[in-house]
């Protein structure tokens, strides 16, 4: 993706769960040999990672805007470039929108939405001006059709929806492409850290290491839209295309 270098890839939440994963994928791509930048707030579990895949651990807080500022400056000094973001890092709230403590509201927009926003941000230009990149957003399903006792963080991800879909038209004629990735349930420890297991029958949780290998193929590949598991693409174009019906299925089934 940058001539013959080999190309840079910024992995965010790779400490563990889903950026976990993801660091892993990338790091058994034999033909393209990835140079690993992970962030993660976790620093002994990210410095196992790191040394696990051969990547750069680069602790820090996407919830502070120092943070970010510090990660982008980090990554572009230790590279001098980053050819693909994948922005793994997230977090989860599971509770009635009406007893959502007001930090943990704003906790949850720093970390999903405005961290990842501002990580674009400062990474973007230097793809744009180069003529080759992608910007991978992890968003949610729920982020397509809400979830009640998820309002904040549904919210948030549908913010990366949205930001995805602006991005791709600003983004037209670039070389530079933005993925959205639209996962159910994930088999990782997400539901733990938000206090609230993972209770639905369908959809089924889908391994981590089977969502980071998607991921990986979307960058090698150039896909905008990436739903796991991919039967999910159905009740996505039926929300929008009958709202109504949708509403009325998923209030009797949950």
């Amino acid at each position: 993706m940058a001539g013959t270098a080999r190309p840079v890839v910024l992995i965010t939440g790779a400490s563990s769960g889903i950026g976990e994963a993801v660091a892993e994928r990338f790091a058994v791509d034999a033909e393209r040999r990835w140079r690993l930048l992970l962030a993660g707030r976790d620093e002994a579990r990210l410095g196992e990672v790191a040394r696990r895949t051969g990547g750069v651990d680069l602790p820090g807080d996407l919830g502070d805007p120092a943070g970010v500022e510090s990660l982008a400056a980090r990554a572009l000094e230790r590279e001098g470039r980053v050819d693909v973001l994948v922005a793994a890092a997230g977090i989860g709230w599971a509770a009635p929108f009406t007893r959502t403590p007001p930090d943990v509201v704003e906790r949850l927009v720093a970390v999903n939405l405005t961290g990842v926003v501002q990580l674009v941000r400062l990474v973007l230009p230097g793809m744009v001006e180069r003529g080759v990149g992608r910007v991978v957003l992890i968003s949610s399903m729920a982020g397509w059709a809400g979830v009640a006792n998820e309002a904040v963080y549904a919210a948030t991800k549908g913010g990366l929806l949205a930001f995805a879909e602006s991005l791709r038209y600003e983004l037209a004629g670039t070389r530079v492409g933005v993925t959205a990735v639209l996962p159910g349930a994930v088999d990782t420890p997400f539901f733990v850290h938000r206090g609230a297991p993972y209770h639905r029958e369908r959809p089924r949780p889908v391994p981590a290491r089977r969502l980071a290998d998607l991921v990986w193929r979307s960058v090698v590949h150039g896909r905008d839209e990436v739903f796991a598991p991919r039967w999910l693409a159905g009740p996505a174009r039926l929300r929008g295309g009958a709202p109504g019906f949708f509403r009325a299925m998923a209030k009797r089934f949950g």
